[in-house]
């Protein structure tokens, strides 16, 4: 990563988790906040509309408080729940001087939000050595169920003594229930709107001198909205007290007062704040280049003196955003004025952003453009390294954004959309990209780093095995011959290579493929393919009774899954399973059921859209259980070894090796069922949920199934744990290692 791109990265990171400055005058809050604090409620809720101080009360609280104070300030590129974890990890530890790991530990690629991350984090925050109040500035932001899901999860981890502020222009949804169990206090407008002293005091700050009734008859005609109450001043300290005569029935006169107040500006000072609204945050170079001229840092700093719209979010004054009214109401200027304007403008902040080293910023400006085609090449180069970075949803919402139509028109970003569908376990998808993958016809050097279409289409195509042994040889030999040793991508084909002689009964030549291909992988950083390979080498050489370099293989894989906190990516659990065989031979059972777990809580990502992986996983998980006399987790095993192969059949030597292992377990009948049987892929992708205060039906929502198969899913669940209720459940399974954290 370029030197800059750190710099910007961490100097917006410490900016979204450290409080604002206090702003100069603002009217005290004090009261409200020792309210709150006396409540002694795990979570405060400060809910109304823009412009009723919300943030200002957020400042002043974070300011007096005498515990530790993890702030968020919250905008609409953190609503993916990948990144919202970091960034309440991060001001958790920021705060309280915390273990650096948890930033680190709530990430990972393909990462469980639910069943993994937020508990993890919510496990930290519940023994945290010290009180603390985490605040979330401007929850409204958050969009996306998966982000209040995980929330919801993290609240139940914050201690009494501690507490949870949020600030939302809705309600929140976690505050109803909350309200009604008594753990909630809640701030709404009519508890936020100002009294005659604080109009008196915004005025006076604005040096306009005014009587207790002027006072009285402002305040009436904006209800006390703060933020009326401040445009108000600055019109009558610009017009000589003429403001104090405005009037209109709604109280919302935004557009009055803010087209007052920006039509006493000059035209260019105008034309700066209704270009620069396109930018969600910027500095004095981004406004020069979205501009076309230079001045900006001269202007940025008089428009800091004069108003309260332009906050800085950092210390060094280099980066400012708009006050989130003020934006909404430039940008329905721009287009009222400026219509045609806007794509320019859009363009040029991607082409800053660009340029200098920030690409993912240069696609949220491109997705508010013209030019899909720049876009779709650039998404389609930062596909792979987003998903890597944990941020499907990112991905995902862009991928949304630009449509099926966009996509199909560079197939390369189409074949990436399979991937990632593949990968985390969404089979519906990952077939409906590979059958238009299967037709679709791309001359051009793909920009994702692959030699050409054909064969990022034939690695793909090679993984999900449609077509058998045979098919994936044609793939895999495709692929090698035209990707070079340099590329990135050269691995993969390699270890695919490997595993098309493993379905063909080739252990040898498989072992020499994967060992270059471990080498590659290394060189390269993709420690999927480290992983795999490794894993498979591991497989084969206990195969060949060669436990000692089986460990070796199996060590590399599992450390290297350890630091990428990779623990829900299928690639993994072949890792999981041979540690489990190892630490049987070794006769250590305790290690042996934990690498279980391991593989068992995570088997739900690994479908039948990989199919030889997910019957090989399955087939040495089901090896391993038998040798532990759990024959009915066998026998599970097995029956969803069979789903996978009523999909995929062709999977050559697999098919026989399942075949013989299903006389092994027939034969072994007589000696009757021991154990339990496993909560199945379906239950598993359930159980984070039953963490969560969701309604049966909210449940089936998420998981696209109907009330009827959550209620008999949740009773199997109940009925395997020996639980009667969803925290005994989670609880259970908690400590059975199906949720939570590694750590």
């Amino acid at each position: 990563m370029a030197p800059q791109v750190v710099e910007l990265d961490e100097l917006l990171l410490d900016a979204k988790v450290s409080v604002p400055q206090p702003r100069p005058g603002a009217v005290s809050r004090t009261e409200l906040v020792e309210t709150a604090r006396a409540s002694e409620c795990r979570v405060v809720g400060v809910t109304a509309p823009a412009g009723y101080g919300k943030s200002t009360l957020l400042v002043q609280w974070a300011r007096a408080e005498d515990r530790r104070v993890a702030w968020v300030s919250l905008d609409r590129l953190d609503d993916d729940p990948a990144v919202l974890l970091t960034l309440l990890a991060s001001a958790y530890v920021k705060a309280v001087s915390g273990d650096p790991d948890l930033i680190a530990d709530v990430g990972g690629v393909g990462m469980s939000v639910l069943g993994r991350a937020a508990p993890r984090l919510a496990g930290v925050l519940r023994t945290s050595p010290m009180p603390f109040v985490l605040m979330l500035d401007d929850l409204h932001e958050l969009q996306s169920s998966a982000c209040h899901d995980l929330l919801s999860v993290v609240i139940s981890g914050i201690p009494h003594g501690s507490q949870l502020v949020a600030t939302s222009r809705f309600e929140q949804p976690h505050l109803p229930r909350l309200r009604s169990s008594g753990e909630a206090f809640e701030f709404v407008a009519s508890d936020l709107a100002l009294d005659v002293a604080g109009a008196r005091k915004i005025f006076s700050q604005a040096q306009i001198n005014m009587t207790v009734e002027q006072a009285a008859e402002v305040t009436d005609r904006t209800e006390g909205w703060p933020v009326g109450l401040y445009l108000a001043a600055l019109i009558a300290r610009d017009s000589n007290g003429e403001a104090m005569t405005i009037s209109g029935e709604d109280r919302y006169v935004a557009d009055y007062l803010y087209r007052e107040s920006l039509g006493r500006l000059p035209e260019e000072t105008q034309r700066f704040l209704r270009w620069t609204a396109v930018l969600d945050r910027f500095s004095a170079s981004l406004c020069d280049a979205v501009l076309d001229e230079p001045g900006a840092q001269q202007r940025l700093r008089a428009l800091e003196g004069e108003s309260m719209f332009l906050i800085p979010l950092d210390r060094h004054r280099k980066w400012y955003r708009y006050h989130s009214l003020f934006r909404e109401f430039l940008l329905g200027e721009l287009r009222r004025v400026e219509p045609e304007v806007m794509t320019k403008l859009n363009v040029r902040a991607a082409d800053w952003y660009e340029s200098n080293g920030y690409p993912a910023m240069a696609v949220e400006h491109l997705l508010n453009s013209t030019e899909r085609d720049r876009c779709v090449q650039l998404v389609a180069a930062l596909t792979l390294p987003t998903y890597q970075a944990g941020q499907m949803s990112t991905v995902m919402r862009w991928l949304a954004t630009l449509g099926d139509g966009a996509i199909e028109s560079y197939p390369p970003l189409a074949v990436l959309a399979g991937w990632m569908t593949a990968l985390s376990g969404h089979t519906t998808e990952a077939q409906r990209w590979a059958a238009f993958i299967d037709s679709a016809s791309f001359e051009a050097t793909p920009v994702d780093g692959t030699a050409s279409f054909e064969s990022s289409r034939a690695m793909l195509r090679g993984f999900m095995c449609p077509g058998g042994p045979g098919q994936v040889t044609s793939d895999a030999t495709l692929a090698m011959a035209q990707e070079p040793p340099w590329s990135l991508w050269r691995d993969i084909a390699v270890g695919l290579r490997g595993e098309a002689h493993l379905l063909e009964g080739e252990d040898d030549k498989a072992a020499a493929l994967f060992a270059e291909s471990t080498v590659l992988a290394a060189e390269s950083g993709n420690a999927d393919s480290l992983i795999l390979s490794e894993s498979e080498l591991a497989l084969l050489a206990m195969d060949d009774g060669r436990w000692s370099a089986a460990a070796e293989h199996l060590q590399l894989a599992l450390d290297t899954v350890d630091e990428r906190r990779m623990y829900d990516y299928p690639p993994s659990l072949l890792a999981f399973a041979g540690a489990a065989r190892l630490s049987v031979h070794r006769g250590d059972l305790k290690e042996a059921n934990r690498r279980l777990t391991q593989a068992m809580r995570a088997r739900p990502v690994c479908t039948f859209a990989l199919p030889y992986l997910a019957v090989r996983v399955r087939l040495h998980l089901a090896q391993v259980y038998l040798s532990l006399a759990e024959r009915t987790t066998a026998r599970h095993l097995l029956r969803e070894i069979d789903d996978i192969l009523v999909r995929r059949p062709a999977l050559g030597v697999l098919v026989d090796q399942v075949s013989e292992f299903r006389r092994i377990l027939i034969s072994t009948a007589q000696m009757g069922a021991t154990g339990g049987s496993p909560l199945s892929p379906a239950e598993l992708r359930l159980l984070p949920y039953l963490q969560t205060h969701l309604t049966i039906g909210e449940i089936g929502e998420r998981l696209f199934v109907s009330r009827n198969t959550v209620s008999s899913e949740i009773a199997s669940i109940y009925r395997k744990l020996g639980a009667s209720s969803r925290s005994e459940a989670v609880d259970q399974a908690t400590m059975l290692g199906l949720l939570g954290g590694e750590r």
